[in-house]
């Protein structure tokens, strides 16, 4: 994003992919709806390797209208890449990400911009009542509570694509694979205010749904990364030390008790373990050690890319400093 942004702007990404026959409805609404606002208007269309003629329209929309801008991708590159490169493009101090498949209903961007005015920096929009199968609605319900127990995050959706951001946020995340959904995980981890909106769903017009079953798969591997990046990002060697340390020292408890047992056999050949517990303890023992050692080495590393990092980004994030008297 721009160093400074503009208060009086408001950016609208929207990613596209193959929504050719919604997009220029999608702009007709924005249109009306900004008209009864206070602020200038931005449109962003992410062309995310569209092959349906899509980026054709976006262009033919950019030269009718100046608050129409376009970004094309050589191919399609995924929903967290087209929002990161609608992020870097915008330009307002408000940015609201909403899909381009007309099931967002743009007249819900004053309540948006009311929620972030009444203080909030995210607000994730809640699809309340949802116009989509069975099978995509029960999995997600799912997906949102687990997300809620891990996190400690509790939104009713998290899926949901209709979101509204102030640019400070975004200017300290950086989203890759499927992390777009965990935007509002990934900013309260940085002290940010996170709300939900009650939003109308539509039902879907044009095309069909670009996500399956995988979706569900890849989200609880993000889940798995982002609670490691909330919690341990600064700190790995906290996780992975505490766990070596743990096994190291259950293997090291193991080989004292194989010389406990070889005193007391050297006592009476009767008392201790027998030859295949002995066997067993041994192997078992050594590999905590083992994997202990290797937990140990990894979280060293892990704290050598982070130490990196950190010279690379701030390891805190500043609301507000106060005004130096000449």
């Amino acid at each position: 994003m721009p160093d400074a942004a503009d208060p009086g702007l408001l950016s609208l990404v929207i990613p596209v992919f193959n929504e050719h026959d919604s997009l220029a409805p999608l702009l007709t609404e924005i249109t009306e709806v900004v008209a009864g606002i206070d602020l200038r208007v931005e449109v962003i269309f992410v062309d995310d390797g569209s092959t349906d003629g899509s980026w054709q329209l976006v262009r033919e929309l950019a030269a009718k209208d100046e608050r129409v801008r376009g970004v094309r991708f050589r191919r399609n590159f995924g929903k967290a890449a087209a929002l990161e490169a609608g992020f870097k493009a915008a330009r307002g101090g408000v940015v609201m990400t909403l899909d381009a498949d007309l099931q967002d209903d743009p007249h819900e961007i004053p309540n948006f911009l009311k929620a972030v005015r009444g203080g909030l920096d995210v607000v994730s929009g809640w699809k309340k009542v949802r116009l989509d199968p069975i099978h995509k609605t029960f999995p997600s319900r799912v997906f949102n509570r687990m997300v809620g127990v891990v996190t400690k995050v509790h939104l009713h959706d998290h899926n949901c694509g209709f979101k509204a951001y102030r640019a400070d946020v975004l200017r300290e995340l950086h989203l890759y694979g499927e992390m777009h959904r965990f935007v509002p995980v990934l900013a309260a981890g940085r002290g940010f205010k996170v709300g939900e909106l009650a939003i109308h769903h539509r039902p879907r017009q044009f095309g069909r749904s670009k996500y399956g079953w995988q979706r569900f798969v890849k989200g609880f591997l993000d889940l798995v990364t982002v609670h490691f990046l909330t919690k341990f990002g600064r700190r790995p060697q906290h996780l992975l030390g505490s766990y070596g340390l743990l096994a190291t020292g259950l293997g090291f408890l193991g080989f004292f008790a194989l010389l406990v047992n070889l005193v007391l056999h050297q006592i009476d050949p009767a008392l201790g373990f027998g030859a295949v517990t002995q066997l067993y303890v041994l192997v078992l023992s050594g590999g905590l050690v083992l994997g202990g050692a290797q937990f140990l080495f990894t979280g060293l590393l892990a704290e050598l890319v982070v130490a990196r990092k950190m010279m690379e980004q701030e390891p805190f994030s500043v609301v507000e400093r106060t005004q130096q008297k000449e």
